[in-house]
This record gives C-alpha cells, structure tokens and sequence, in this order.
C-alpha cells in the first residue's frame, strides 16, 4: 500500500507521473524516466546512442565521426505529451570520457535530432561545467558562481554571485559519475551540481510558453523537450543514468 499513498500525495502535490515499469514515485516525487535496459521513450541517431550497462551511452569515433552536435530525446509519457516540460526538477548522473557534452531542456526540436534551447553544461573542466549554455540562440548565458538577470531587451545583469567557480565545482570528479540537478520554475532556473548551486538565471527574454516550434531563436522558452548532446569533433564518449523527474505546479503570480 506505500506506493498507492506515495502516489496519492504526489497527485495532491501537482508532480503525480504515471508510474514507470511498475515504479513509485520516490520519497521526493521523482519518476524515472530511462528504463535502464533500452531506448523506449527516447528517440537519437542509432549511429552514436545505444542503451548499455544501465546507461544511456553517446559515443562518436574516428570511424563514424560526429559532424554535427547531434541528440537523444525524450518523447514523453502519458503526463508529458510529446516530452513538452514547463515547470520541472530533473536529476540526471552523468560521466564523460573525453569532448564536450550537455543536458538540453525547454528546448526546440528541430528535426533530424537537431535541438536548440538551454543547455547545463557537460565537460570535464572545473570552473566551467555546471554553467548555462543557450544551444543554437543566444550562445554562453550564464558562468559558474553568477546570479543573473535577462532583461526585455537581452540586457545581461550579474545580480550577485554565487562564490567563486572554482570553489563552487571543486567537488567535480572528471571521467567519474557526477550529479546535475536542474530546476525550472516559471522564468527562473537553477543548476545543481554534486548538491551545489552554479548558476541562478531569471530570464525576461522569452518567446510565449505554449510556442514550441518556430521560435525566435534569441530568445528563452518557458517549455520545451528534454535532450542529451554529443557534440561534432573528435572521438568521445558519454554516458547518463538515474535520469528521474519532478513536474512541478505552475507559477502564479
């Protein structure tokens, strides 16, 4: 009977999913939403993702290079229609080899496994993973330790900091498991690495909440789908797990 009451307060709460394999949401209402075992759910280039020992496992190599950044994405369940998420808490694991990688979210499909949209920020350099990237629009957004505001008008204004990058990322293990946690709430998004704030982001920019194709590519989103990135260049390797979710009432104002 503790998963009947666990779902029932999540339900109350606002952040009931439907259950996955058979799962309750956990003590905190989050859902996995990777199975562990395959790609159901989840759509990418067959060519570079690949479900293998309980991760989702992006790699590229010299015989079958990456041209172009390229993604998996998350096509959603019976709560999350087309994988659309508008206010959301994500934990993601995650280890990277070597190269370049990202979380994409509230972002745009754009067909042939092309996203655009924020992206948290996957690389093995302290001081830089952790910060807040806008894939194919507005380009690096926020540092590590940086508490931001995007004006209207695209104005960039640091509010106050966080503490220093470097401090702030000390606790990142390169080529070992790490930790993201990324909450987003109406225009206002955190990033979480290893328990740790990185970056704080109210974003004024924004294209309208229910605009989900076609959008004005200088701007944020308020929803969008959830992805994860391989980027062009050379041979790398990167795997995610425990990838669970948290939807999240609506912000009123």
């Amino acid at each position: 009977m503790r998963w009947q009451a666990m779902l029932a307060l999540a339900f109350v709460a606002g952040l009931a999913l439907p259950l996955a394999a058979g799962e309750a949401p956990d003590d905190e209402g989050f859902v996995p939403i990777f199975n562990g075992t395959d790609l159901t759910g989840w759509d990418g280039d067959p060519t570079f993702w690949s479900a293998k020992d309980g991760c989702i496992r992006g790699e590229s190599t010299p015989e079958k290079p990456c041209k172009r950044n390229t993604f998996c994405i998350w096509r959603g369940n019976d709560a999350v229609k087309d994988g659309i998420l508008k206010d959301f808490e994500m934990k993601v694991s995650f280890r990277i080899q070597n190269g370049n990688s990202g979380i994409q979210y509230r972002s745009q499909d754009c067909g042939n496994w092309v996203v655009r949209g924020y992206q948290a920020e996957v690389e093995n350099a302290k001081g830089k993973v952790g910060f807040l990237y806008h894939e194919g629009g507005r380009g690096w957004l926020v540092n590590v330790g940086e508490k931001m505001v995007i004006h209207e008008d695209g104005k960039k204004e640091v509010v106050a900091s966080l503490g220093d990058k470097m401090e702030l990322t000390k606790d990142y293990k390169a080529k070992d498991w790490n930790h993201y946690r990324i909450v987003c709430r109406g225009n206002h998004i955190q990033h979480f690495l290893n328990g740790v704030q990185t970056i704080d982001l109210v974003d004024n920019q924004l294209n309208p909440i229910d605009v989900v194709k076609g959008r004005d590519e200088k701007k944020g989103a308020l929803s969008g789908i959830f992805a994860l990135q391989i980027h062009s260049g050379g041979p790398m390797v990167v795997e995610f797990k425990d990838i669970k979710l948290k939807l999240l009432p609506p912000v009123t104002k």
